[in-house]
């Protein structure tokens, strides 16, 4: 989901716009003049009506009719009113509106102009029925329906396709409306789908509360709604040059809800502290398990410097491609940041030159012939099953599966701070630090009001200099070595507190010694054996912490060292764990407390990152 603090780029992207350079004037009378707009009330199964924009080509007649390609959002489908014409094209994006459609545009239930109440990541009904004299039971796969079925019946001159895409929170309401879809409905694209939030997505990495975004975030987006409106306002005023200082004079997270701040108005963000635990709230929100019988073909899109919705992408493929046998399911992943797909051009992020259009070649050769393959009959698609950037090489290379077959193998963390593909043979003594939840190591470089999205991919050589970061390094390495798939960080620990949480970085030292982060996981130490039922450590035992960490394509080059960083804090991009096992969302003060950290890396308690490496 998109932050406020990139709100006007991340709208852009969610809801979606075409990127143009065009001043919105002349696009917008370019539009007036090429389309009928149509401002339409749906009427759902159970009598909540939906707020639509259709755009419709003015040149649609019976000897032209047109596919729909639709998009569901909670950005706002606007703008209002059949005098009102969106300014930056009528499609997601220029090669889509060049090629004509019928563009609609809806507010799900419950946001802006469309009635309902609105549920965060409505849960799928997976079977459930109405019961008595309830009305209909419903979810977005049902208001899919129910919208597609309208649209076929009152939009003139269309040609029976149906497609469907958006990207974040769009992106989600595109995977739900894969499972009973509308016969219709023949090309969905979810890109930088929200998917498991509990997980991996935007609320929480592994149990841990992904506390900068989703403060800001919610801030606007969880604004109580009365009544339909055609704007929101944040609920509190919020701004600040020092992120990392005002969250930690914030204190403990349930400062979040005094008087100045959210004063428990905020829906959404009670629910997200309310439920700490991997627990029915969160697992009927998971997407993933309810996708099945796919019928629509689908092309699943994501960037591997996405800072919000990485898993989203990847697991949504997977979840299609384990519980869909036969199923038309493609992949494609780039070097880009949330949604950059959707931009004019995106040939650089920060120090990195990707060397040409990355953006305008999906789009060209992926994006748009897709669509118009399964809802115009125009050209062909047959892309391999994985488009994949190799974030080392700059190079797109193509797979016939994801992630591809490769070697698995184990890189040891070595005393002395060493790392190898070889396993310690001898005894050790652990290497420790001393995590302080007053002093927390912070996310980022530098000073910043707000989320720095090159965080992904920044030179860590600003971590490595803190004592409660442990580096290991390896030797230069003899030839290049690319590494494909999930990585899982495998280590042994011990705390003297009774929780903790573990951040796990794998990055590229250069040969001028920039520590460029490749990928980087946190864990809270609580759900290492289970996300739902959390338990204590024992203070001062070897305790084996197992997670895995989202996938990556990157080649590192002859010269280069492979590292891997350990931490406990990850400010204030994650909250604070206490270090003591009590509910985070209700800790007081007194909880936080330090705690010395032991990583093992001798025979008995081998601490490893498991890459897969290609020939």
């Amino acid at each position: 989901m998109p932050r406020p603090f990139i709100l006007a780029a991340a709208l852009a992207l969610a809801l979606p716009v075409a990127a143009q350079a065009q001043p919105r004037a002349q696009d917008s009378a370019a539009v007036r003049q090429n389309y009928i707009k149509l401002d339409r009330r749906i009427r759902m199964r159970d009598g909540v009506q939906l707020y639509t924009v259709i755009y419709v080509p003015r040149d649609a007649s019976a000897g032209t009719s047109y596919p729909i390609l639709m998009t569901r959002t909670p950005y706002s489908a606007g703008p209002y009113g059949e005098n009102h014409y969106r300014g930056n094209g009528p499609g997601p994006s220029r090669e889509l509106s060049a090629e004509k459609y019928i563009f609609v545009y809806q507010d799900v239930r419950g946001r802006y102009l469309s009635e309902g109440k609105f549920e965060e990541m409505t849960p799928a009904l997976r079977g459930m029925k109405a019961i008595g004299n309830a009305p209909p039971a419903h979810d977005e796969s049902t208001d899919t329906f129910d919208t597609i079925e309208w649209l076929l019946q009152h939009v003139p001159n269309n040609n029976g396709r149906v497609g469907m895409m958006g990207i974040s929170y769009p992106g989600f309401y595109a995977s739900a409306a894969l499972p009973n879809a509308h016969p219709a409905l023949k090309a969905v694209s979810p890109q930088a789908p929200v998917t498991d939030e509990f997980i991996g997505d935007d609320a929480r990495h592994k149990g841990a509360f992904f506390l900068l975004d989703n403060f800001e975030f919610t801030n606007y987006f969880d604004a109580p709604r009365p009544k339909p409106v055609t704007s929101y306002e944040p609920l509190f005023k919020f701004e600040t040059k020092d992120a990392y200082k005002f969250f930690l004079e914030l204190g403990p997270t349930k400062n979040a809800n005094k008087p100045q701040y959210f004063n428990n108005r905020a829906r959404i963000w009670n629910e997200y502290q309310q439920h700490e635990n991997y627990d029915a709230y969160w697992q009927e929100r998971n997407i993933r398990t309810a996708l099945t019988d796919v019928k629509p073909a689908v092309l699943v899109v994501g960037g591997w410097f996405d800072a919000e919705d990485l898993y989203g992408a990847l697991n949504t493929y997977k979840a299609i491609e384990k519980q869909n046998p036969g199923a038309t399911n493609r992949l494609v992943m780039g070097p880009w940041t949330h949604g950059a797909w959707a931009r004019a051009d995106w040939s650089k992020f920060g120090p990195l030159n990707f060397g040409s259009n990355t953006s305008e070649y999906y789009r060209q050769t992926l994006e748009t012939p897709f669509f118009n393959f399964y809802l115009k009959d125009k050209g062909t698609f047959n892309p391999a099953e994985a488009t994949v950037f190799n974030t080392g090489t700059n190079e797109w290379k193509t797979y016939p599966a994801w992630p591809p077959k490769a070697t698995e193998q184990m890189l040891y963390l070595q005393p002395e701070k060493g790392v190898a593909f070889k396993a310690p043979i001898a005894a050790s003594k652990p290497t420790e630090y001393v995590s302080d939840p007053a002093n927390p190591v912070p996310y980022t470089d530098g000073v910043r009001g707000s989320r720095n999205n090159e965080y992904v991919m920044e030179d860590q050589r600003f971590a490595s200099k803190r004592p409660d970061v442990l580096t290991f390094r390896g030797e230069p390495l003899a030839q290049a070595l690319t590494v494909a798939g999930p990585l899982t960080a495998d280590l042994w620990v011990s705390t003297s507190g009774t929780d903790a949480d573990f951040i796990v970085k794998v990055i590229d030292e250069q040969p001028d010694g920039t520590q460029r982060l490749v990928r980087a996981e946190v864990m809270r130490g609580r759900f290492r054996n289970s996300f739902s039922k959390p338990e204590a450590f024992k203070p001062n035992q070897p305790t084996e912490v197992k997670y895995e960490l989202p996938d990556v394509l990157h080649t590192f080059a002859a010269g280069h060292r492979l590292m891997v960083q350990v931490q406990s804090t990850w400010f204030p991009l994650v909250d604070r764990n206490p270090q003591t096992f009590v509910p985070i969302a209700t800790a007081d003060a007194k909880d936080f407390q330090k705690a010395t950290i032991k990583v093992y890396h001798d025979s008995g308690h081998p601490s490893a990152v498991r890459v897969t490496v290609l020939p």
